[in-house]
């Protein structure tokens, strides 16, 4: 019943006319970086920047943001096994993918955010919650006593990886390897400072993707931390860490590397390469996993309506920890981006070549090489 009670608010909110609403709705682009809190989003304060409270505009009592995103996908195979990677595991039919609501309370000092959730697409975000709690994306305070510094505890989407959870700030609708196999969020504590064109941040965090320690799990803590430069407008660096024990006292370290470059209105280019180094509790910690891979983004866009996403990804797991078997993956998606204001279609075409037979033919033999087609339609406000 409190699922159903929070279904009925979520639509409820998300159809009132905006005549109705009486509060400021702006106009925002999502950016495509996974954090919205160390990253830069609407409001945050890039390297550089300042603000002064005697002369900055008065803030809207209340921010609210949201979007809703469908799809089809058609794999060649006809089959659901060749889906590796997040959120797009069907063939042949529409699927739901998640209807978000954002609220934001800001001002000079403060930020209050709860940014909620419903869908497939949130259920396998949020796999380690049940019930309501499920439908928490993000829900954090933060607290900026100096221009330069700012505290934020709570839960929140992870600083790893280029591509984000909200289909609305990816320009591919299906997902990375990296991403699929990256830690979706963190619930701690955590700084961010910023100096000249460097930013940092640090943080303590609960094991990633768990809100709370489950009964029998280990309290462990894990680190984060992030270091950006933007030595101009046009470029960003960006190199993210984190690690330690998690909830079954198993060790994990990822490594990150993330470059954007805007060329010009019609040219920009993203990387993404990221290594992640486990071992098990279970084993003494005698053996060392891994997993790498590297996304180069090329994107194009012609008309203000019209944009092109070519993404390449190289993903190695040679121990089988996240493929079905020890494998590397080379996997090619082409995605057009056609806007109407708040509506975006996405059809997509994606073809994933591996080096073992991890993926299937209509007959469930083994092969090489999957591919498919996916058409996704967007709204975002």
């Amino acid at each position: 019943m409190p699922g159903n009670i929070f279904l009925i608010g979520l639509l409820t909110a998300l159809t009132i006319p905006s005549a109705a609403v009486a509060i400021p709705i702006p106009k925002t682009t999502p950016t495509p970086v996974h954090d919205t809190i160390s990253l830069p989003y609407p409001g945050f304060m890039t390297p550089g920047s300042t603000t002064d409270s005697a002369v900055a505009p008065r803030l809207p009592a209340l921010l609210l943001t949201g979007s809703i995103d469908a799809y089809y996908r058609y794999d060649l195979a006809r089959t659901t096994r060749n889906e590796q990677t997040s959120f797009t595991r069907s063939n042949n039919q529409v699927n739901p993918g998640m209807a978000s609501l954002r609220l934001e309370h800001r001002d000079n000092h403060f930020d209050l955010v709860a940014d909620l959730g419903i869908g497939p697409r949130e259920q396998e975000y949020a796999y380690n919650d049940h019930g309501i709690v499920q439908a928490i994306k993000q829900l954090y305070l933060s607290y900026s006593p100096a221009t330069w510094l700012k505290f934020t505890a709570g839960t929140w989407t992870t600083h790893l990886c280029y591509e984000v959870l909200d289909a609305s700030g990816n320009r591919n609708y299906s997902m990375s390897y990296i991403f699929s196999n990256t830690i979706f969020s963190h619930t701690g504590i955590r700084a961010d400072l910023t100096s000249g064109k460097s930013g940092f941040m640090v943080g303590i965090s609960n094991p990633g993707d768990f809100r709370s320690i489950p009964p029998g799990g280990y309290n462990n803590k894990q680190a984060i931390a992030q270091y950006s430069y933007a030595p101009t407008d046009n470029l960003k660096i960006f190199l993210n860490y984190a690690g330690g024990r998690d909830a079954e006292n198993d060790r994990m370290h990822q490594y990150e590397l993330i470059l954007t470059e805007k060329f010009n209105n019609l040219f920009t280019v993203n990387f993404d390469g990221s290594a992640n180094i486990s071992s098990m509790a279970a084993e003494k910690y005698s053996y060392t996993r891994t997993w790498y891979g590297a996304a180069l983004y090329l994107n194009a866009d012609p008309k203000s309506w019209l944009g092109f996403t070519l993404r390449t990804e190289y993903f190695n797991d040679p121990d089988g920890r996240h493929l079905p078997a020890p494998s590397a993956v080379f996997a090619t998606t082409l995605s057009a981006n056609l806007k109407v204001h708040g509506f975006t279609l996405i059809p997509e075409f994606r073809i994933d070549n591996a080096t073992a037979t991890i993926f299937f033919h209509h007959n469930d033999s083994p092969t090489y090489t999957a591919a498919s087609f996916l058409m996704a339609a967007v709204y975002s406000f």
